[in-house]
């Protein structure tokens, strides 16, 4: 009885409809677009928040919770920051990150089984999976099934269960050739749903597959732009939907080989990590302006601190606008200073003074054109 899509005498004969995936492949390849053509303002520090973004959630999604400082000091050290006041790398952090790194940065180099292995040895330094030891580096063996289950001890429930271990190596092999080779003429980003769905479907490790998975569809996101750096973290805004990704993956692994609702899942989830993207790259191009107008002004550390809190806020982000006594919270100084600083601000045409409501004056910032 076929119960899983790599059962069916048809596997891995994918299909899809194309006048359906017309109209999220058009939004999705819109959004990419114009992220794009702003890949010439990215600088290396916003890459550093993406890939961060990206190793926080990608671990997130199957339940475990990594320090965000820990991959703040990984990702510094592999892209060449600054790692002052940061703490130690932790091996299994650091595997991480640089699978991440590999997978967009040598996005040109082929995939292949020793690198799959090798990416999976970096996932699991220590050889177990929080207290499970695990087989590292290699794939998993036994007649054991893998299933991937739900729910208590003695009421689990059985989502999915992957191809048996004696035909594993084989199963590689054709991804592998497939994924070197795709058709011609396929989209990439289509591509790249296809690739994450048969790799995770695969299961080739004993843990590790969805992190692996979406690496790869990193990599074949990378190849398709041709661009080695992070412009959006596809893993946050899956953690964001988990929920229905993992419906969606378990419908369309119990299915005959349809990828069409996978695939359009995939795309719109994809237009929306870009677009999260988008919004925070739009942000830093902001603030980068508005330091742009101002920096022929004389500002101190105080002042300087407050804009950057006030644009962190956004427009009318202050309840009740900039008062003294807020000024003095962010700065830790005095009343009377405070009071010189926001004068300098104003005279400067940086803060703009709020109509009079009771006994206490407040600002606003003057947002840059």
């Amino acid at each position: 009885m076929v119960r899983y899509i790599w059962q069916s005498s048809s596997w891995p004969c994918f299909h899809w409809d194309s006048m359906v995936l017309l109209l999220p492949l058009g939004k999705a390849r819109k959004a990419q677009g114009e992220i794009l053509a702003k890949a010439a303002y990215f600088e290396l520090k916003s890459e550093a928040e993406v890939l961060i973004e990206e190793a926080f959630t990608t671990t997130a999604i199957e339940g475990e919770t990594l320090k965000r400082d820990s991959i703040r000091s990984s990702v510094a050290r592999r892209l060449g920051l600054p790692t002052a006041g940061l703490p130690a790398v932790e091996r299994s952090v650091d595997g991480l990150v640089e699978m991440l790194i590999d997978a967009v940065h040598r996005h040109d180099v082929p995939l292949d089984v020793a690198r799959l292995k090798g990416w999976h040895a970096a996932l699991f330094p220590s050889g177990f999976s929080g207290l499970r030891k695990i087989i590292v580096g290699s794939f998993r063996n036994g007649n054991e099934p893998m299933q991937v289950v739900s729910g208590p001890i003695g009421k689990e429930k059985i989502h999915y269960e992957a191809p048996p271990a004696r035909i594993l190596n084989s199963e590689i092999k054709r991804f592998l050739k497939w994924f070197d080779s795709p058709p011609g003429g396929l989209d990439g980003l289509v591509r790249a749903a296809i690739a994450h769905f048969w790799f995770v479907t695969i299961h080739p490790f004993q843990d590790g597959n969805g992190r692996i998975a979406r690496a790869i569809a990193d990599m074949t996101l990378a190849q398709d732009e041709n661009k080695n750096c992070r412009l959006y973290s596809m893993s946050a805004q899956v953690m964001a939907e988990r929920a229905s990704y993992y419906h969606v993956l378990e419908m369309t692994q119990k299915g005959s080989g349809d990828l069409t609702p996978w695939i359009v899942w995939f795309l719109e989830c994809l237009e929306r990590a870009i677009r999260r993207s988008d919004k925070e790259m739009q942000k830093s191009m902001d603030k980068a302006r508005l330091w742009q107008q101002f920096s022929l002004l004389e500002l101190n550390d105080r002042q300087r601190k407050v804009i950057n809190r006030l644009f962190e806020a956004g427009p009318r982000g202050f309840l009740g606008g900039l008062s003294n006594l807020k000024y003095r919270g962010i700065t830790k100084t005095t009343r009377e200073t405070a009071k010189r600083d926001m004068a300098d601000l104003v005279a400067k045409g940086i803060l703009v003074k709020n109509a009079v409501r009771g006994r206490s004056s407040s600002y606003e910032l003057v947002w840059p054109r």
